[in-house]
């Protein structure tokens, strides 16, 4: 299997493995969805720790955008 190194990376589900692909510098984009993480917690506190993950995960996440109304309890992480 050949492996690049790439600008941006856009995932729908944490990969442990992605910062190796990801050029310094380059861009990740991360869709949660909180009840599929923890159904018990409310979806902020979720994605609050999500994005804490990702910052010990050595990104530097730039926004948090919900995607209410259209879906509930999801949000983009970039």
């Amino acid at each position: 299997m050949l492996l690049w190194i790439v600008d941006v990376i856009f995932a729908d589900v944490a990969q442990p493995d992605r910062p190796h692909f990801l050029k310094d510098g380059g861009h990740v984009v991360i869709s949660i969805k909180a009840s599929c993480i923890d159904w018990t917690m409310p979806a902020e506190t979720v994605f609050a720790g999500e994005v804490e993950k990702l910052r010990e995960g050595q990104f530097k996440p730039l926004e948090q955008v919900t995607l209410e109304p259209y879906e509930r309890d999801h949000a983009m992480v970039s």
